[in-house]
């Protein structure tokens, strides 16, 4: 059997007895790897350094990212459906590893444009494939419950960074005796940067060939032991049927759940995007601030546990009490808890870590729980399609978020001189955001009949 005949759909069908819970860690290695996209800002001073540019320059290498992500996913997201979780896999491996390789000649050439074409736009389409390629998958797995496996995957996309950032920092201090992994101010020299990025590219790749030779489909009518598929008509907005993803563009539901998604990352992502300065001008007195720059990076550890949690912890609770419900306490709790960070957030750092915390856990959360909310109204038939045009509204925040805090921001003074009110006009836009995702949510509605594919005919018994 060839390389590629092994990668086809029908290679992957699971025999008689398989595991389903080897399915979750196939997901996790490939979510792991691209997870590596948040951790960015370890090296971005080195790159401005090495290129001599400006922190926008550089900066704009993550915004491509995250926009050919959206757009990679929309575009190919059939082509996933059509193709199967291997395939999908082993293609988003070569982008992402040939991303960092070509980015790597970028830098030692010194030219910026290949870093672009290589992380941003290359390793954006290993994003957006790896991204969804295992959710209609973990989802065909879990009928029972769908929030937990998509979850359990997506969990890995946050807590990437967590590895990702901390091995960074010891690759670049390993090949440049002079960069101090401990000093957030710390640069390494150009060949180092080169050597990093040629790590990752080939490590990254090998990784994630472990979730291309260990992914499997389950078999045509398989279903786990115990569960009864009339047992979810019972629940309100799931639905048994099956809608397209060319229907389910057509659709009400489709559209409200692309602002729900859209108005939780917008919010989410400007917090994200500004926490290490955030939290030392939330706690400036004097022009000097309380918190120093490494607790200030600690800070940022935190929020990632917390993003990494929540997106298991919230769409876990999900298949309890519903994908609605769910939704309903990330845009209206996250009302309440940015009104107070505007308002109270300042008095004690405690509170700022705990209130951030929990918004950002939200923000994770948003993003595990979708698929399985996608699953509820359109069925399993093309769900990997369907979130893959949804994501569309995490390229749209991605600018939205950081162009709103960012915006204020720059009308209230410069960096480093900025206090806790120059940051409230942007929270209470955020408040604002939310209410609009939480009035959509409250919209959604089951998907008409009319979208609904036909149900197959019975099959005729020979006489």
């Amino acid at each position: 059997m060839s390389l590629l005949s092994a990668l086809d759909s029908r290679h992957t069908v699971a025999p008689e007895g398989y595991s389903r819970w080897l399915i979750p860690p196939a997901a996790l290695s490939v979510h792991l790897c691209i997870g590596q996209a948040y951790a960015t800002s370890v090296y971005k001073n080195s790159l401005i350094a090495h290129f001599g540019v400006s922190q926008t320059a550089i900066g704009i290498i993550f915004s491509i990212a995250i926009v050919m992500l959206g757009l990679s996913a929309a575009v190919g997201g059939t082509w996933v459906e059509r193709n199967g979780p291997r395939k999908a896999m082993f293609v988003s491996a070569c982008f992402w590893g040939a991303g960092f390789l070509v980015a790597a000649l970028g830098i030692s050439t010194k030219q910026l444009w290949l870093v672009y074409f290589g992380y941003g736009v290359l390793g954006g389409i290993g994003l957006g494939i790896g991204y969804i390629s295992p959710v209609s998958t973990l989802i065909k797995w879990f009928p029972d419950r769908p929030g937990l496996a998509t979850g359990l995957a997506i969990m890995g996309f946050g807590g990437g960074a967590l590895i990702a950032s901390p091995l960074s920092r010891q690759l670049l201090s390993l090949y440049d005796a002079g960069y101090d992994p401990g000093d957030a101010k710390s640069v390494a020299g150009g060949s180092a940067l080169v050597l990093l990025f040629v790590t990752l590219g080939v490590g990254y790749f090998l990784i994630m060939m472990f979730g291309v030779f260990n992914v499997r489909v389950p078999r045509e009518g398989w279903r786990p032991a115990g569960f009864d598929p009339a047992s979810i008509r019972e629940k309100p907005l799931v639905t048994t049927a099956s809608v397209s993803a060319a229907n389910a563009l057509r659709t009400r539901s489709f559209w409200l759940l692309w602002i729900v998604l859209f108005c939780n990352v917008t919010a989410g992502i400007g917090i994200l995007e500004q926490a290490s300065p955030m939290i030392q001008d939330f706690f400036r007195d004097n022009g000097a601030s309380s918190v120093s720059v490494a607790a200030a990076a600690g800070f940022v550890g935190v929020l990632s546990l917390f993003n990494m949690a929540g997106r298991f912890a919230w769409s876990t609770t999900s298949d309890i009490i519903g994908r609605k419900p769910i939704y309903m306490v990330y845009l209206g709790v996250g009302m309440v808890l940015y009104a107070l960070l505007a308002s109270v957030g300042h008095t004690a750092t405690a509170l700022f870590v705990l209130l951030a915390g929990v918004i950002l856990s939200f923000y994770g959360g948003g993003f595990a729980t979708v698929p399985a909310y996608l699953r509820d109204l359109f069925g399993t038939y093309q769900v990997g399609a369907i979130h893959g045009r949804l994501l569309t509204a995490w390229s749209a925040a991605g600018v939205a978020g950081p162009l709103i805090v960012n915006g204020f921001l720059d009308a209230q003074g410069k960096p480093g001189t900025l206090t806790a009110s120059a940051y409230q006009p942007a929270l209470f836009t955020m408040v604002g955001v939310l209410a609009v995702g939480f009035i959509a949510n409250l919209l959604i509605r089951p998907v008409p009949q009319r979208y609904h594919e036909p149900a197959p005919e019975p099959q005729k018994v020979a006489s």
